[in-house]
């Protein structure tokens, strides 16, 4: 599990980098859910080439798309509801923490889990077909989802808080899912790389980081341009300062 200066714009990016986002934290705990995104991504790709391309589109070849997007996208969107169910309760049962806690929820039709998910999906494919013939893309299905993020205690959007909010409520969705992932007794723990993690955060804020990391046992990797801002793990972590390629311990 990793967490980069790219990420500090989570909230602000459009739609797709937040799926790509949610959807790396589902494969963590399920592996079978990048298939089921890559036979749904192909299915529905191939569905809109005919739709596009062929005049008339094959009925039957695209029955057989729809089918298998279905099937696919519906375990897909099972899948992130479940990894955002599971996050909410780890973010809630952490609530007296330092970060600022995140509500989530999935945007769209599809966004909540239901056991007829994959026949209702295939029925609004195959209605959408003119429409989606028209607009050259397919309206309507999991890609479509968004993952939504609020500030629990200011009751606003992530997107609308200051960066080092936004910085926090990554940074906390990333300790829950470690967490979580950390329980899991058939799973190896999970490995953490933060990148320049301490920048944008408080004293306070950076004491507790550093207090959950060791509390939760696992092994992680932090980096980062200013050696004071580790000033709180020393003691408790190896440091080292690289330069032309070699390494120099800095911290015991």
């Amino acid at each position: 599990m990793w967490l980069t200066p790219a990420q500090d714009r989570l909230f602000l990016e459009g739609a797709t980098e937040r799926r790509r986002f949610l959807d790396r934290l589902v494969f963590a705990a399920e592996p079978t859910h990048a298939s089921h995104a890559s036979t749904y991504e192909r299915a529905m790709r191939e569905r809109l080439r005919l739709l596009t391309d062929e005049t008339p589109p094959d009925p039957a070849w695209l029955d057989a798309l729809e089918a298998q997007a279905a099937r696919a996208g519906a375990a897909l969107a099972s899948g992130r509801a479940r990894t955002v169910q599971a996050l909410a309760a780890e973010i809630e049962a952490r609530r007296d923490g330092p970060f600022p806690r995140a509500r989530l929820s999935l945007s769209g039709e599809w966004g909540e889990p239901a056991p007829d998910a994959e026949a209702r999906l295939l029925s609004a494919l195959k209605a959408a077909r003119p429409r989606d013939a028209a607009a050259g893309r397919a309206l309507s299905g999991p890609h479509r989802t968004d993952l939504v993020v609020i500030h629990h205690e200011k009751d606003r959007p992530a997107a609308e808080g200051s960066t080092g909010e936004q910085k926090a409520l990554v940074l906390n969705l990333v300790l829950a899912q470690a967490a979580r992932l950390s329980r899991a007794k058939s799973d190896p723990n999970p490995i953490l790389l933060l990148d320049e993690v301490a920048a944008h955060l408080d004293s306070d804020r950076r004491a507790a980081l550093f207090d959950e990391i060791v509390a939760l046992g696992l092994q992680a990797f932090l980096t980062g341009v200013d050696r004071a801002l580790f000033q709180g793990l020393k003691g408790r972590a190896q440091g080292v300062r690289v330069d032309a390629s070699a390494l120099e311990p800095v911290m015991d």
